[in-house]
Protein backbone atom coordinates (compact mmCIF):
# COMPACT_ATOMS: atom_id res chain seq x y z
CA UNK A 1 0.00 0.00 0.00
CA UNK A 2 1.00 3.64 -0.33
CA UNK A 3 1.14 5.63 2.88
CA UNK A 4 -0.89 8.80 2.39
CA UNK A 5 -2.77 9.83 5.54
CA UNK A 6 -2.39 13.31 6.97
CA UNK A 7 -2.47 14.25 10.66
CA UNK A 8 -5.15 16.90 10.12
CA UNK A 9 -7.49 14.49 8.34
CA UNK A 10 -10.13 12.36 10.06
CA UNK A 11 -8.47 9.16 8.87
CA UNK A 12 -5.16 10.19 10.37
CA UNK A 13 -6.75 11.08 13.68
CA UNK A 14 -8.46 7.69 13.83
CA UNK A 15 -5.13 5.92 13.27
CA UNK A 16 -3.56 7.96 16.06
CA UNK A 17 -6.46 7.17 18.40
CA UNK A 18 -6.12 3.43 17.77
CA UNK A 19 -2.34 3.27 18.11
CA UNK A 20 -2.19 5.51 21.17
CA UNK A 21 -4.92 3.48 22.85
CA UNK A 22 -3.21 0.19 22.06
CA UNK A 23 0.30 1.18 23.12
CA UNK A 24 -1.15 2.88 26.20
CA UNK A 25 -2.64 -0.41 27.37
CA UNK A 26 0.72 -2.17 27.45
CA UNK A 27 2.65 0.84 28.74
CA UNK A 28 0.33 1.59 31.67
CA UNK A 29 0.11 -2.05 32.71
CA UNK A 30 3.88 -2.06 33.12
CA UNK A 31 3.63 0.58 35.85
CA UNK A 32 0.10 0.76 37.28
CA UNK A 33 0.08 -2.81 38.59
CA UNK A 34 2.88 -1.85 41.01
CA UNK A 35 0.38 0.36 42.83
CA UNK A 36 -1.93 -2.63 43.40
CA UNK A 37 0.69 -5.07 44.70
CA UNK A 38 0.16 -4.46 48.41
CA UNK A 39 -3.63 -4.82 48.26
CA UNK A 40 -3.72 -7.81 45.92
CA UNK A 41 -0.92 -9.56 47.80
CA UNK A 42 -2.78 -9.35 51.09
CA UNK A 43 -6.10 -10.29 49.49
CA UNK A 44 -4.69 -13.38 47.77
CA UNK A 45 -2.28 -14.35 50.55
CA UNK A 46 0.74 -14.00 48.27
CA UNK A 47 4.30 -14.06 49.55
CA UNK A 48 6.99 -11.66 48.32
CA UNK A 49 8.29 -14.05 45.65
CA UNK A 50 4.79 -14.22 44.19
CA UNK A 51 4.64 -10.43 44.04
CA UNK A 52 7.90 -10.55 42.12
CA UNK A 53 6.33 -12.99 39.67
CA UNK A 54 3.20 -10.84 39.25
CA UNK A 55 5.52 -8.18 37.86
CA UNK A 56 8.05 -10.47 36.19
CA UNK A 57 5.53 -12.79 34.54
CA UNK A 58 4.34 -9.91 32.41
CA UNK A 59 7.83 -8.53 31.78
CA UNK A 60 9.22 -11.97 30.89
CA UNK A 61 6.80 -12.74 28.08
CA UNK A 62 6.88 -9.15 26.82
CA UNK A 63 10.70 -8.99 26.72
CA UNK A 64 11.07 -12.46 25.21
CA UNK A 65 8.48 -11.99 22.46
CA UNK A 66 8.51 -8.30 21.52
CA UNK A 67 10.96 -8.84 18.64
CA UNK A 68 8.87 -11.75 17.38
CA UNK A 69 5.76 -9.56 17.55
CA UNK A 70 7.36 -7.01 15.24
CA UNK A 71 8.48 -9.71 12.80
CA UNK A 72 5.00 -11.27 12.70
CA UNK A 73 3.45 -7.89 11.94
CA UNK A 74 5.87 -7.24 9.08
CA UNK A 75 5.16 -10.66 7.62
CA UNK A 76 1.43 -11.27 8.17
CA UNK A 77 0.06 -7.75 8.43
CA UNK A 78 0.65 -5.13 11.11
CA UNK A 79 -3.02 -4.33 11.63
CA UNK A 80 -3.92 -8.02 11.91
CA UNK A 81 -1.23 -8.78 14.50
CA UNK A 82 -2.00 -5.54 16.37
CA UNK A 83 -5.70 -6.46 16.66
CA UNK A 84 -4.85 -9.99 17.78
CA UNK A 85 -2.55 -8.53 20.40
CA UNK A 86 -5.18 -6.11 21.73
CA UNK A 87 -7.85 -8.83 21.93
CA UNK A 88 -5.39 -11.21 23.60
CA UNK A 89 -4.37 -8.48 26.06
CA UNK A 90 -7.99 -7.72 26.93
CA UNK A 91 -8.85 -11.39 27.52
CA UNK A 92 -5.81 -11.85 29.75
CA UNK A 93 -6.69 -8.65 31.63
CA UNK A 94 -10.17 -9.96 32.33
CA UNK A 95 -8.64 -13.19 33.62
CA UNK A 96 -6.30 -11.16 35.86
CA UNK A 97 -9.26 -9.31 37.33
CA UNK A 98 -11.13 -12.56 38.00
CA UNK A 99 -8.13 -14.50 39.33
CA UNK A 100 -9.18 -16.43 42.46
CA UNK A 101 -5.61 -17.26 43.51
CA UNK A 102 -2.14 -15.81 43.17
CA UNK A 103 -0.85 -18.57 40.81
CA UNK A 104 -3.77 -17.94 38.45
CA UNK A 105 -2.94 -14.23 38.50
CA UNK A 106 0.71 -14.93 37.66
CA UNK A 107 -0.32 -17.15 34.73
CA UNK A 108 -2.72 -14.48 33.48
CA UNK A 109 0.04 -11.87 33.70
CA UNK A 110 2.25 -14.05 31.48
CA UNK A 111 -0.60 -14.15 28.95
CA UNK A 112 -0.94 -10.38 29.22
CA UNK A 113 2.70 -9.99 28.31
CA UNK A 114 2.20 -12.07 25.17
CA UNK A 115 -0.58 -9.74 24.10
CA UNK A 116 1.63 -6.75 24.86
CA UNK A 117 4.43 -8.19 22.73
CA UNK A 118 2.07 -8.52 19.78
CA UNK A 119 0.56 -5.04 19.98
CA UNK A 120 3.48 -2.86 21.14
CA UNK A 121 5.67 -2.98 17.99
CA UNK A 122 2.61 -2.67 15.76
CA UNK A 123 1.38 0.59 17.25
CA UNK A 124 4.34 2.63 16.01
CA UNK A 125 4.82 0.59 12.82
CA UNK A 126 1.21 1.30 11.80
CA UNK A 127 1.81 5.04 12.13
CA UNK A 128 5.01 4.85 10.09
CA UNK A 129 3.26 2.85 7.38
CA UNK A 130 0.00 4.85 7.26
CA UNK A 131 1.08 8.50 7.14
CA UNK A 132 2.59 10.31 4.18
CA UNK A 133 6.32 11.09 4.58
CA UNK A 134 5.85 14.80 5.24
CA UNK A 135 3.46 14.10 8.14
CA UNK A 136 5.15 11.02 9.55
CA UNK A 137 7.37 12.74 12.12
CA UNK A 138 4.45 14.93 13.22
CA UNK A 139 2.26 11.85 13.69
CA UNK A 140 4.93 10.07 15.72
CA UNK A 141 5.36 13.20 17.83
CA UNK A 142 1.61 13.26 18.52
CA UNK A 143 1.65 9.55 19.37
CA UNK A 144 4.56 10.09 21.72
CA UNK A 145 3.22 13.24 23.36
CA UNK A 146 -0.30 11.92 23.97
CA UNK A 147 1.22 8.66 25.19
CA UNK A 148 3.22 10.73 27.66
CA UNK A 149 0.02 12.29 28.98
CA UNK A 150 -1.47 8.83 29.40
CA UNK A 151 1.65 7.72 31.24
CA UNK A 152 1.37 10.72 33.55
CA UNK A 153 -2.26 10.17 34.56
CA UNK A 154 -2.12 6.38 34.56
CA UNK A 155 -0.65 5.79 38.03
CA UNK A 156 -3.08 8.34 39.51
CA UNK A 157 -6.05 6.57 37.92
CA UNK A 158 -4.59 3.22 38.96
CA UNK A 159 -4.27 4.36 42.56
CA UNK A 160 -7.90 5.53 42.60
CA UNK A 161 -9.03 2.19 41.20
CA UNK A 162 -7.02 0.27 43.80
CA UNK A 163 -8.70 2.31 46.54
CA UNK A 164 -11.93 0.75 45.24
CA UNK A 165 -10.64 -2.73 44.33
CA UNK A 166 -7.33 -3.90 42.91
CA UNK A 167 -9.20 -6.00 40.33
CA UNK A 168 -10.41 -2.83 38.61
CA UNK A 169 -6.80 -2.10 37.53
CA UNK A 170 -7.18 -5.03 35.13
CA UNK A 171 -10.86 -4.71 34.26
CA UNK A 172 -10.43 -1.15 33.00
CA UNK A 173 -8.36 -2.55 30.11
CA UNK A 174 -11.33 -4.43 28.62
CA UNK A 175 -13.53 -1.49 27.46
CA UNK A 176 -10.47 0.44 26.28
CA UNK A 177 -9.31 -2.56 24.25
CA UNK A 178 -12.80 -2.99 22.75
CA UNK A 179 -12.75 0.63 21.54
CA UNK A 180 -9.24 0.19 20.11
CA UNK A 181 -10.26 -2.92 18.17
CA UNK A 182 -13.37 -1.26 16.76
CA UNK A 183 -11.45 1.83 15.62
CA UNK A 184 -8.63 -0.25 14.16
CA UNK A 185 -10.88 -2.52 12.11
CA UNK A 186 -12.89 0.44 10.76
CA UNK A 187 -10.23 3.07 10.19
CA UNK A 188 -6.66 1.70 10.17
CA UNK A 189 -5.28 0.46 6.82
CA UNK A 190 -3.42 -2.84 6.65
CA UNK A 191 0.29 -2.85 5.87
CA UNK A 192 3.13 -5.34 5.75
CA UNK A 193 6.77 -5.48 4.72
CA UNK A 194 6.95 -6.73 1.11
CA UNK A 195 10.68 -7.32 1.50
CA UNK A 196 10.30 -9.74 4.45
CA UNK A 197 11.85 -13.03 3.35
CA UNK A 198 12.77 -16.28 5.03
CA UNK A 199 11.09 -17.90 7.99
CA UNK A 200 10.29 -16.77 11.50
CA UNK A 201 12.97 -17.58 14.07
CA UNK A 202 10.78 -19.81 16.24
CA UNK A 203 13.70 -21.80 17.67
CA UNK A 204 15.51 -18.67 18.79
CA UNK A 205 12.33 -17.27 20.33
CA UNK A 206 11.64 -20.45 22.31
CA UNK A 207 15.22 -20.72 23.56
CA UNK A 208 15.31 -17.05 24.55
CA UNK A 209 12.04 -17.27 26.46
CA UNK A 210 13.06 -20.55 28.14
CA UNK A 211 16.44 -19.16 29.14
CA UNK A 212 15.08 -15.93 30.58
CA UNK A 213 12.27 -17.73 32.38
CA UNK A 214 14.42 -20.44 33.92
CA UNK A 215 17.13 -18.02 35.07
CA UNK A 216 14.52 -15.66 36.52
CA UNK A 217 12.84 -18.52 38.39
CA UNK A 218 16.15 -19.66 39.84
CA UNK A 219 17.14 -16.15 40.94
CA UNK A 220 13.74 -15.44 42.49
CA UNK A 221 13.47 -18.73 44.36
CA UNK A 222 17.07 -18.52 45.56
CA UNK A 223 15.81 -16.22 48.30
CA UNK A 224 14.19 -19.25 49.95
CA UNK A 225 17.35 -21.35 49.71
CA UNK A 226 19.44 -23.10 47.09
CA UNK A 227 17.43 -26.27 46.48
CA UNK A 228 18.13 -28.85 43.76
CA UNK A 229 15.15 -27.50 41.79
CA UNK A 230 16.59 -23.99 41.87
CA UNK A 231 20.01 -25.22 40.76
CA UNK A 232 18.54 -27.27 37.89
CA UNK A 233 16.41 -24.31 36.77
CA UNK A 234 19.44 -22.05 36.73
CA UNK A 235 21.46 -24.57 34.74
CA UNK A 236 18.66 -25.07 32.22
CA UNK A 237 18.38 -21.31 31.80
CA UNK A 238 22.10 -20.82 31.20
CA UNK A 239 22.22 -23.68 28.68
CA UNK A 240 19.15 -22.36 26.86
CA UNK A 241 20.65 -18.89 26.59
CA UNK A 242 23.93 -20.33 25.30
CA UNK A 243 22.03 -22.32 22.67
CA UNK A 244 20.10 -19.16 21.80
CA UNK A 245 23.37 -17.43 20.90
CA UNK A 246 24.43 -20.42 18.78
CA UNK A 247 21.12 -20.46 16.92
CA UNK A 248 21.19 -16.71 16.30
CA UNK A 249 24.75 -16.90 14.97
CA UNK A 250 23.80 -19.63 12.46
CA UNK A 251 20.24 -18.64 11.52
CA UNK A 252 19.69 -17.14 8.05
CA UNK A 253 16.91 -15.00 9.54
CA UNK A 254 17.92 -14.41 13.18
CA UNK A 255 15.61 -12.75 15.66
CA UNK A 256 18.68 -10.93 17.05
CA UNK A 257 21.39 -10.30 14.42
CA UNK A 258 24.53 -10.77 16.51
CA UNK A 259 26.53 -8.82 13.92
CA UNK A 260 25.08 -5.64 15.43
CA UNK A 261 27.09 -6.28 18.60
CA UNK A 262 30.34 -6.10 16.65
CA UNK A 263 29.87 -2.36 16.80
CA UNK A 264 31.51 -1.26 20.03
CA UNK A 265 29.13 1.66 20.51
CA UNK A 266 26.04 -0.52 20.11
CA UNK A 267 27.38 -3.05 22.62
CA UNK A 268 28.43 -0.36 25.10
CA UNK A 269 25.07 1.39 24.94
CA UNK A 270 23.22 -1.86 25.57
CA UNK A 271 25.41 -2.62 28.59
CA UNK A 272 24.57 0.82 29.97
CA UNK A 273 20.90 0.12 29.21
CA UNK A 274 21.11 -3.14 31.15
CA UNK A 275 22.48 -1.39 34.23
CA UNK A 276 20.25 1.69 34.15
CA UNK A 277 16.98 -0.12 33.52
CA UNK A 278 17.90 -2.83 35.99
CA UNK A 279 18.07 -0.16 38.66
CA UNK A 280 14.82 1.42 37.50
CA UNK A 281 12.99 -1.90 37.68
CA UNK A 282 13.91 -2.23 41.34
CA UNK A 283 12.97 1.39 42.11
CA UNK A 284 9.46 1.25 40.68
CA UNK A 285 8.79 -2.22 42.09
CA UNK A 286 9.77 -1.40 45.66
CA UNK A 287 9.08 2.31 46.16
CA UNK A 288 5.29 2.09 45.86
CA UNK A 289 5.28 -0.93 48.19
CA UNK A 290 7.43 0.97 50.68
CA UNK A 291 5.14 3.98 50.58
CA UNK A 292 2.07 1.85 51.33
CA UNK A 293 3.39 -0.79 53.72
CA UNK A 294 5.88 1.31 55.71
CA UNK A 295 5.04 5.00 55.21
CA UNK A 296 1.28 4.47 55.28
CA UNK A 297 0.34 6.30 52.07
CA UNK A 298 -2.87 5.37 50.25
CA UNK A 299 -2.63 3.71 46.80
CA UNK A 300 -3.80 6.95 45.15
CA UNK A 301 -1.07 9.03 46.79
CA UNK A 302 1.54 6.34 46.17
CA UNK A 303 0.67 6.19 42.48
CA UNK A 304 0.56 9.95 42.09
CA UNK A 305 3.96 10.28 43.75
CA UNK A 306 5.65 9.11 40.54
CA UNK A 307 4.06 11.85 38.44
CA UNK A 308 7.16 14.14 38.58
CA UNK A 309 9.24 11.49 36.79
CA UNK A 310 6.95 11.37 33.76
CA UNK A 311 6.30 15.11 33.78
CA UNK A 312 9.99 15.98 33.78
CA UNK A 313 10.69 13.53 30.96
CA UNK A 314 7.91 15.05 28.87
CA UNK A 315 9.31 18.54 29.42
CA UNK A 316 13.04 17.88 29.13
CA UNK A 317 13.72 14.78 26.98
CA UNK A 318 13.54 16.68 23.68
CA UNK A 319 15.93 19.33 25.02
CA UNK A 320 18.31 16.63 26.21
CA UNK A 321 18.24 15.04 22.77
CA UNK A 322 19.00 18.37 21.12
CA UNK A 323 21.85 19.02 23.55
CA UNK A 324 23.28 15.56 22.86
CA UNK A 325 23.28 16.40 19.15
CA UNK A 326 25.55 19.37 19.90
CA UNK A 327 27.91 17.99 22.56
CA UNK A 328 27.66 14.23 22.00
CA UNK A 329 25.85 11.61 24.08
CA UNK A 330 28.63 10.77 26.53
CA UNK A 331 28.28 13.74 28.94
CA UNK A 332 24.52 13.31 29.33
CA UNK A 333 24.73 9.52 29.57
CA UNK A 334 27.28 10.02 32.36
CA UNK A 335 25.54 12.78 34.33
CA UNK A 336 22.03 11.35 33.88
CA UNK A 337 22.60 8.02 35.66
CA UNK A 338 24.43 9.84 38.46
CA UNK A 339 21.42 12.11 39.01
CA UNK A 340 19.17 9.06 38.98
CA UNK A 341 21.44 7.37 41.53
CA UNK A 342 20.99 10.41 43.76
CA UNK A 343 17.25 9.80 43.54
CA UNK A 344 17.78 6.26 44.80
CA UNK A 345 19.83 7.51 47.75
CA UNK A 346 17.22 10.13 48.60
CA UNK A 347 14.54 7.43 48.47
CA UNK A 348 16.14 5.74 51.49
CA UNK A 349 14.61 8.57 53.53
CA UNK A 350 11.11 7.25 52.75
CA UNK A 351 10.17 5.39 55.93
CA UNK A 352 7.69 5.45 58.81
CA UNK A 353 5.99 8.85 59.02
CA UNK A 354 7.58 10.05 55.78
CA UNK A 355 6.40 13.31 54.25
CA UNK A 356 5.67 13.42 50.54
CA UNK A 357 7.11 16.89 50.03
CA UNK A 358 10.20 16.40 52.18
CA UNK A 359 11.08 12.74 51.55
CA UNK A 360 9.36 11.44 48.40
CA UNK A 361 9.34 14.44 46.06
CA UNK A 362 13.12 15.12 46.11
CA UNK A 363 13.80 11.49 45.19
CA UNK A 364 11.36 11.45 42.26
CA UNK A 365 12.56 14.84 40.99
CA UNK A 366 16.20 13.70 41.00
CA UNK A 367 15.21 10.49 39.22
CA UNK A 368 13.13 12.40 36.65
CA UNK A 369 15.99 14.79 35.90
CA UNK A 370 18.40 11.90 35.54
CA UNK A 371 16.15 9.95 33.17
CA UNK A 372 15.44 13.09 31.13
CA UNK A 373 19.18 13.48 30.56
CA UNK A 374 19.75 9.78 29.82
CA UNK A 375 16.95 8.29 27.72
CA UNK A 376 16.93 10.45 24.57
CA UNK A 377 20.75 10.33 24.08
CA UNK A 378 20.73 6.60 24.80
CA UNK A 379 18.00 5.94 22.21
CA UNK A 380 19.68 8.15 19.63
CA UNK A 381 23.04 6.46 20.21
CA UNK A 382 21.56 3.00 19.64
CA UNK A 383 20.03 4.13 16.36
CA UNK A 384 23.17 5.93 15.22
CA UNK A 385 25.31 2.84 15.88
CA UNK A 386 23.31 0.76 13.38
CA UNK A 387 22.93 1.29 9.66
CA UNK A 388 19.62 2.55 8.27
CA UNK A 389 18.39 -0.92 7.33
CA UNK A 390 18.85 -2.21 10.89
CA UNK A 391 17.51 0.83 12.77
CA UNK A 392 14.22 -0.84 13.68
CA UNK A 393 15.75 -4.10 14.90
CA UNK A 394 18.47 -2.22 16.80
CA UNK A 395 15.79 -0.24 18.63
CA UNK A 396 13.83 -3.43 19.33
CA UNK A 397 16.90 -5.17 20.76
CA UNK A 398 17.62 -2.21 23.01
CA UNK A 399 14.02 -2.20 24.24
CA UNK A 400 14.17 -5.95 24.93
CA UNK A 401 17.48 -5.51 26.79
CA UNK A 402 15.88 -2.84 28.99
CA UNK A 403 12.88 -4.99 29.83
CA UNK A 404 15.08 -8.02 30.49
CA UNK A 405 17.20 -5.87 32.80
CA UNK A 406 14.15 -4.95 34.85
CA UNK A 407 13.08 -8.59 34.88
CA UNK A 408 16.40 -9.85 36.22
CA UNK A 409 16.90 -7.00 38.67
CA UNK A 410 13.48 -7.51 40.25
CA UNK A 411 14.46 -11.16 40.71
CA UNK A 412 18.00 -10.54 42.03
CA UNK A 413 18.13 -7.29 44.00
CA UNK A 414 15.37 -7.95 46.56
CA UNK A 415 16.97 -11.33 47.33
CA UNK A 416 20.35 -9.64 47.72
CA UNK A 417 18.72 -7.11 50.05
CA UNK A 418 17.28 -9.88 52.22
CA UNK A 419 13.63 -9.55 51.19
CA UNK A 420 11.42 -12.62 50.86
CA UNK A 421 8.54 -14.57 52.34
CA UNK A 422 5.92 -12.30 53.89
CA UNK A 423 8.39 -9.46 54.54
CA UNK A 424 6.22 -6.89 52.76
CA UNK A 425 3.63 -7.33 55.53
CA UNK A 426 6.28 -6.68 58.22
CA UNK A 427 7.04 -2.95 58.08
CA UNK A 428 10.39 -2.88 59.98
CA UNK A 429 11.82 -5.82 58.04
CA UNK A 430 10.66 -4.48 54.69
CA UNK A 431 11.98 -1.01 55.53
CA UNK A 432 15.48 -2.36 56.16
CA UNK A 433 15.45 -4.42 52.95
CA UNK A 434 14.13 -1.50 50.93
CA UNK A 435 17.01 0.75 51.98
CA UNK A 436 19.56 -1.89 51.02
CA UNK A 437 17.86 -2.43 47.66
CA UNK A 438 17.91 1.31 46.91
CA UNK A 439 21.64 1.46 47.58
CA UNK A 440 22.24 -1.56 45.34
CA UNK A 441 20.17 0.10 42.61
CA UNK A 442 22.17 3.31 43.03
CA UNK A 443 25.33 1.27 42.57
CA UNK A 444 24.02 -0.11 39.25
CA UNK A 445 23.37 3.40 38.01
CA UNK A 446 26.78 4.68 39.10
CA UNK A 447 28.39 1.77 37.25
CA UNK A 448 26.30 2.68 34.19
CA UNK A 449 27.60 6.25 34.42
CA UNK A 450 31.21 5.08 34.65
CA UNK A 451 30.83 2.79 31.63
CA UNK A 452 29.20 5.60 29.66
CA UNK A 453 32.15 7.87 30.44
CA UNK A 454 34.65 5.21 29.38
CA UNK A 455 32.97 3.41 26.49
CA UNK A 456 30.51 5.75 24.78
CA UNK A 457 32.03 7.74 21.96
CA UNK A 458 30.30 9.78 19.23
CA UNK A 459 28.65 7.54 16.67
CA UNK A 460 30.01 7.30 13.18
CA UNK A 461 28.31 9.39 10.57
CA UNK A 462 25.93 7.40 8.40
CA UNK A 463 25.93 8.39 4.76
CA UNK A 464 22.49 9.07 3.27
CA UNK A 465 22.28 7.69 -0.28
CA UNK A 466 21.36 10.07 -3.07
CA UNK A 467 17.87 9.49 -4.51
CA UNK A 468 17.48 8.31 -8.13
CA UNK A 469 17.24 11.12 -10.72
CA UNK A 470 13.85 12.78 -10.66
CA UNK A 471 12.86 11.44 -7.22
CA UNK A 472 12.77 13.52 -4.03
CA UNK A 473 15.12 12.73 -1.19
CA UNK A 474 13.57 10.56 1.50
CA UNK A 475 12.89 12.40 4.74
CA UNK A 476 14.59 10.61 7.65
CA UNK A 477 12.32 9.45 10.44
CA UNK A 478 13.19 11.61 13.40
CA UNK A 479 13.22 10.53 17.00
CA UNK A 480 9.97 11.42 18.78
CA UNK A 481 10.31 14.52 20.90
CA UNK A 482 8.91 12.90 24.05
CA UNK A 483 10.34 9.60 25.24
CA UNK A 484 7.23 8.66 27.14
CA UNK A 485 8.06 4.97 27.57
CA UNK A 486 11.51 5.57 29.02
CA UNK A 487 10.46 4.27 32.43
CA UNK A 488 10.01 0.66 31.28
CA UNK A 489 12.15 0.63 28.15
CA UNK A 490 13.73 2.99 25.60
CA UNK A 491 11.25 4.10 22.98
CA UNK A 492 10.78 1.78 20.02
CA UNK A 493 11.64 3.13 16.60
CA UNK A 494 10.42 1.59 13.33
CA UNK A 495 13.45 2.67 11.33
CA UNK A 496 13.27 4.84 8.23
CA UNK A 497 13.72 1.92 5.87
CA UNK A 498 10.85 -0.01 7.40
CA UNK A 499 8.44 2.85 7.13
CA UNK A 500 9.44 3.97 3.66
CA UNK A 501 8.84 0.60 2.01
CA UNK A 502 5.09 0.78 2.36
Amino acid sequence: MTAGLRVNQAGGRWVLAATIGGSGLAMLDSTVVNVALDRLGRDLGADFATLQWIINGYTLSLAALILLGGALGDRFGRRRVFVIGVVWFAAASALCGLAPTAPVLVAARVLQGIGGALLTPGSLALIAASFCPEDRSRAIGAWSGLGGVAGAIGPFVGGALVDWTWRAVFWINVPVAAAVVLITLRHVPESRDPDAVGGIDVTGTVLGALGLGAVTFALTEAGSGLTPGVAVSGLVGVVALALFLVVEARSPHPLVPLSLFRDRLFSATNIVTLLVYGGLGVFFFLLVLQMQTVAGFSPTVAGTSLLPVTALMMLLSARAGALADRIGPRPLMTVGPLLSALGFVLATRVGPGASYLVDVLPATVALGLGLSATVAPLTATVLASADEHHAGIASGINNAVARSAGLLAVAIVPVAAGLGGADYTNAPVFDAGFRKAMLIGAGLLVLGAVLSAVLVRPARAVAVPEPPPGEPAAEPLRLPECMHCGVTGPQLHPGPAASARD
